[in-house]
C-alpha cells in the first residue's frame, strides 16, 4: 500500500467565511467543492479541507490519507486493533473510504479515489 496524499480537515460552523479567509491568507484554489467540504490546494499540490459535517459518517475526520489500495488499509487497520467508526463505503462523489479512530483518540480517513 502506497500513501498517495495527506489532507488536514478542519472542522468549521461556516465553511464559506472560513473558505474565503484562507484563500485570502494562502492565494490558493478551490479545486473541490462539495458544499458540505471545500479543499483548497496550491500550485504545487499541498491541500487544506474545509468541513461543516461529513455527508455520510456520524464523525468529522481530522486528516484525510489517501492511498493506492483502502482495501489493504482497512485490513492493516483491523490488524492494528483501531476501531473503525466508519464502515468501508464507496461514495457518491467517487470515493472508497472508512475511518478509525487511533489511541489518541483522532478520527483517519483513509479512502482511494474509486
Amino acid at each position: 500500500m502506497r500513501v498517495e496524499r495527506v489532507v488536514p480537515n478542519l472542522t468549521v460552523e461556516d465553511v464559506r467565511s472560513s473558505v474565503q479567509m484562507h484563500r485570502d491568507v494562502l492565494g490558493w484554489s478551490v479545486v473541490m467543492d462539495h458544499g458540505w467540504i471545500v479543499t483548497l490546494a496550491d500550485d504545487q499540490g499541498r491541500q487544506l479541507s474545509i468541513m461543516d459535517r461529513d455527508a455520510s459518517a456520524a464523525v468529522n475526520p481530522q486528516v484525510s490519507i489517501f492511498v493506492d489500495d483502502v482495501h489493504e488499509a482497512l485490513r492493516r487497520a483491523v490488524a492494528a486493533g483501531a476501531e473503525i467508526v466508519h464502515p468501508l463505503t464507496v461514495e457518491p462523489w467517487g470515493v472508497t473510504r472508512f475511518f478509525y479512530r487511533d489511541a489518541g483518540g483522532s478520527v483517519i480517513n483513509m479512502g482511494a479515489h474509486t
